[in-house]
């Protein structure tokens, strides 16, 4: 019999066939959305000695804290509207700010944090937006505290949440409902609302990248902070230790096990750095992409890392991914890129991620035709799979399709040898010891089997068949079905 091969693409040799191929495969890029550090056995038995006594000291001082970080917030929102059409009073902001950036800066040295900062802010004429990246874990909160508890954009559930809550809106913060359709238009006109007032809004600080990495790349900038078209000042987030202990990535340490393993440290080193005000030109006013291309570029090259064209959507899709049993990264599909150049909107994107996942099931369904795992398949184990996936039901008719195509000499008997393959083809078991098997059923004293001494054997051992269908019924049945519905509905609309 020949051999049917999958190698199609070795029929076309030609340079730019290879070069074609070449361009079409992605780039290989590290996620950005995974937690890296690996923790040793010995650094595991140094974090929980260190921590049974850091852990729970710094935990009661900052609760201890946090008496007088209550009352404070509280006094600085009576009166203040969730959504406010008017910033505080400036008497009332600079007392109340203070406070609140003494007591922040005081909880954060009790958690053992060591922050150093580098270059000078600016002043709210100079720049009334903060873009601060990259943006890893929730503890970067401590750029907040040092550029002065500027507003900050965050999501409307989150000022509902007990003491946290009331701190969010003492910042007078944008707030977005993601609930609402028309939340993103809102957001952006309430950002060029206070940026361009004469009023003295608090300055804002976003974090571009709408979601949090493990800082090996910047990752697309969402528009919000460059859509005015106003001077913007870059500010670099670094945690330059040993121990990654603070990253907080969809994949990776949670909240919880990150606050930990941080408290349980001796100290934790951030550096916050205020870059120079970036000033975007007359194009770049009227291209908000390009601003935020040039000012990410800028970024990166002070922190020494590529960017790439990952979006919060590659992470979503990450998890899609993970809900239908892929790897991971096969949601990193460069969401920005792919989604601008094909005109595929998030929809269109999740569709084809379902459509793809079905591919993983056809070739498990190609490695049960293929028992010998070459990579191909020839005719006889092409008839009994298709037999077997047609009439799972029918033992008999399989088995007397196995004993054909397998007795070759057509003398109506099988050898020792031919009686391994058909089990192995027909039943999918290739562990068997086939030489015992084999005397049992031909009898001591033969050395080749008839058809009725098979069948009599194999309808004796139903487990056989068992086994048989529930194998095939679970990983093949369904999925020869869809494949071959899809395709006599297109055959039919092509028709």
């Amino acid at each position: 019999f020949s051999r049917c091969k999958k190698s199609a693409s070795n029929r076309h040799k030609g340079s730019g066939v290879q070069g074609r191929y070449k361009s079409s495969q992605p780039p290989a890029v590290a996620n950005p959305f995974v937690q890296q550090t690996r923790i040793s056995a010995w650094r595991w038995a140094y974090i929980i000695l260190t921590g049974s006594v850091l852990v729970p000291v710094r935990v009661s001082c900052i609760a201890f804290l946090f008496i007088f970080l209550w009352p404070v917030a509280m006094l600085s929102t009576v009166g203040l509207s969730a959504q406010p059409t008017k910033p505080a009073k400036s008497w009332r902001r600079t007392l109340m700010q203070s406070a609140l950036k003494f007591l922040f800066q005081a909880t954060f040295f009790l958690a053992g944090f060591l922050v150093k900062v580098k270059g000078k802010k600016a002043t709210r004429d100079e720049a009334p937006i903060f873009v601060t990246a990259p943006h890893s874990t929730f503890f970067d909160a401590i750029a907040c505290v040092v550029a002065g508890l500027p507003s900050v954009v965050s999501a409307s559930q989150n000022a509902l949440i007990p003491v946290a809550g009331k701190l969010l809106l003492s910042t007078q913060p944008v707030l977005v409902t993601r609930e609402d359709p028309n939340s993103r238009k809102n957001t952006k006109n309430e950002i060029l609302r206070r940026v361009t007032s004469e009023r003295k809004w608090p300055q804002i600080l976003i974090f571009p990248e709408g979601v949090c990495t493990n800082r090996t790349c910047l990752v697309t900038f969402k528009l919000g902070a460059f859509s005015p078209g106003v001077p913007v000042q870059p500010v670099l987030l670094r945690y330059p230790n040993t121990l990654d202990t603070v990253t907080w990535t969809w994949q990776g340490f949670t909240g919880f096990q990150a606050c930990m393993l941080t408290l349980s440290q001796l100290f934790t080193r951030v550096e916050v750095e205020f870059m120079p005000v970036y000033i975007p030109n007359d194009q770049e006013k009227k291209d908000p992409v390009l601003f935020a291309n040039t000012v990410r570029i800028n970024m990166a090259n002070a922190l020494g890392v590529p960017v790439t064209d990952h979006t919060y959507e590659d992470c979503r899709l990450m998890i899609s991914t993970g809900n239908l049993q892929l790897p991971t990264e096969a949601g990193l599909v460069g969401f920005t890129k792919i989604s601008q150049k094909l005109k595929l909107d998030w929809d269109n994107i999740h569709q084809h991620l379902d459509e793809y996942a079905a591919i993983a099931p056809l070739r498990q369904l190609f490695t049960l035709f293929d028992r010998n795992n070459e990579g191909s398949i020839d005719l006889r184990e092409y008839v009994i799979g298709l037999t077997v996936l047609c009439n799972s039901a029918n033992t008999e008719k399989i088995l007397q399709m196995s004993f054909k195509l397998f007795d070759l000499d057509e003398d109506g008997f099988i050898t020792e040898q031919e009686l391994a393959a058909t089990l192995w083809a027909a039943f999918g078991v290739p562990d068997l010891d086939v030489s015992r098997l084999f005397q049992e059923i031909a009898g001591q004293s033969s050395e080749s089997i008839s058809y009725e001494k098979f069948k009599k054997f194999a309808l004796r051992h139903p487990q056989y068949a068992k086994l048989f269908n529930s194998y095939l019924d679970l990983q093949a049945a369904y999925i020869y079905s869809h494949y071959h519905n899809k395709y006599r509905l297109n055959h039919c609309i092509k028709c």
